[in-house]
Formats: C-alpha cells, structure tokens, sequence
C-alpha cells in the first residue's frame, strides 16, 4: 500500500481549463503529484529513498494508453520543462516508466531541488500538466554509514612521495593501516575495510560506492600489497579505505596523496 502521510504540494487544478502550452493527454480534475518522503528542507546523509505519490490519477508504465493515467518523472536541479514535449531523460530528468512509486536516489553533498512531474504514455506531460512543489534537500558528506575508529590511519608503505621509478618495469606498492583491521568486501565486521588504489584522481563522493575502473582499483580481497606498472611521467597516488560495501567508512580512511615519477 502506497504511503500518503505527507502532502507537499498539488499540480493540476480541477476544472483548469486545457492549455495550449501542455501535451495533448487529459488529466483528471483534482489529479495531485507530491513527495511524500524526504520533506522540504531534510538534511541527509548518503543514498535515500524518494516517496512518489499521486491523487486523483493512477500509475502505469511507460507505453500504456488508458485515460487518467500515468507516470513519475524526477527533476533534479532544474527547472520544470516544455509542457508541449517529452519529457527530458538525463541525469536531471529521471524516468520512472515501470510504474515505480519509490526509488533510491544518491546524489553528491550539497543543496538540491526536487520536483515530481507527471508524464503520458509518450513522456509527454498532461492537460493541465500534473507537478509537485519544487523543496530543497541538503546531502551531507563524510562518509556513509559504516563507523570507523576516528584514529584510524592509512598509508602507502612504499613507493615513498616523490620517488622515481623505472619505466618498462612493474614495482611493488605497500599498503598500510592503523588501528583498523583488513577484510574482505562483504564482510561486515567492526572496524575492519578493505583498500582501494586511487590513480592520478582525486578523492571521490564520500558517501557513494567507489567507483571500479582503471583509476579505482579495488582489493577486496584483503590484500596489503600489489605490482603496478604505470606509464612514463607524473603520477599520483592515494589509498582509501572502503566498508563491506565499498563504501568510505565514516569518518573516511585515506592516506596522503603523493606522487611519483616513472622515467
């Protein structure tokens, strides 16, 4: 069953007259688009679930051409759109064709805006068009929501900063932490994470799965050490310390950022 604890704000109007600016579908008179869940103004820490609600109209997935239907659409940072046009699909404009009425959404720190708008078969908002009230969130960072032993310290062993290597030839790369013990991904135990190399980036969301890629290289094997072989010229280097999850612990583990030289 669907939660409708809150009401945030309404859309459509009843008895608002068909607008000439707005797609071609009807909505039904008194149709109601809110968020029931976070309220205007909730402070947040990491990923959330967003409640979608809707009055006086149903939900459907994308493609369903019946009367009074129809389905989310979430506009983050930004502005609602044309009312005469599909509905754009990015990363400030998510869809919600099945017919989904909560999602988990993550989004970096900071203040963001959220407003649900209603969309047709076709993505194409209705006749009055159907929206929430646009509210304000706040993400905080530093961490998601596994603790760490706030003296806890990560270091890189060996190379030290500065150092120069060979080029052509794979070198080992020491990992070191304090006050903290080493596990395996998946394994939730107090105080224990596993490494993550981070290669000439910075730091990443802190309250965000570290990515995996060439410049994200994870160890969720518990390991302390490994061989790398790095292209010729200037590179940095930083360990950071991530949950059963691969999650930053809170307050996050890393070490110095220092760099090294392959010649």
């Amino acid at each position: 069953m669907r939660r409708r604890t809150v009401l945030i704000a309404c859309g459509a109007v009843a008895l608002m007259p068909r607008l000439s600016f707005a797609g071609p579908t009807q909505s039904r008179p008194g149709a109601e688009e809110y968020i029931i869940w976070p309220h205007d103004g909730a402070v947040i820490k990491g990923g959330f679930w967003i409640r979608m609600g809707l009055r006086n109209m149903g939900l459907s997935p994308k493609g369903v051409d019946k009367p009074n239907v129809g389905h989310h659409h979430l506009i983050i940072d930004a502005d609602l759109p044309p009312m005469d046009q599909p509905i754009p699909s990015d990363r400030n404009h998510l869809h919600f064709g099945a017919g989904e009425s909560e999602a988990r959404i993550e989004l970096p720190p900071g203040k963001h805006t959220l407003q649900l708008l209603l969309g047709d078969n076709n993505h194409v908002p209705h006749n009055p068009p159907v929206y929430s009230k646009k509210i304000t969130v706040t993400v905080k960072g530093g961490g998601g929501d596994t603790p760490a032993d706030r003296k806890a310290v990560a270091y890189i062993g060996w190379p030290n900063d500065g150092e120069v290597l060979p080029a052509g030839r794979p070198f080992r790369i020491w990992f070191g932490l304090r006050n903290m013990g080493v596990a395996p991904s998946g394994v939730r135990y107090p105080n224990t994470g596993h490494h993550h190399l981070l290669i000439d980036t910075d730091l990443p969301p802190m309250n965000e799965k570290i990515p995996s890629d060439r410049n994200h290289l994870h160890f969720g094997g518990g390991e302390t050490e490994t061989t790398l072989e790095l292209a010729p010229g200037k590179h940095t280097l930083q360990l950071l310390l991530g949950d059963a999850d691969h999650i930053p612990q809170n307050p996050p583990v890393y070490s110095k950022k220092i760099t090294v030289y392959v010649k």
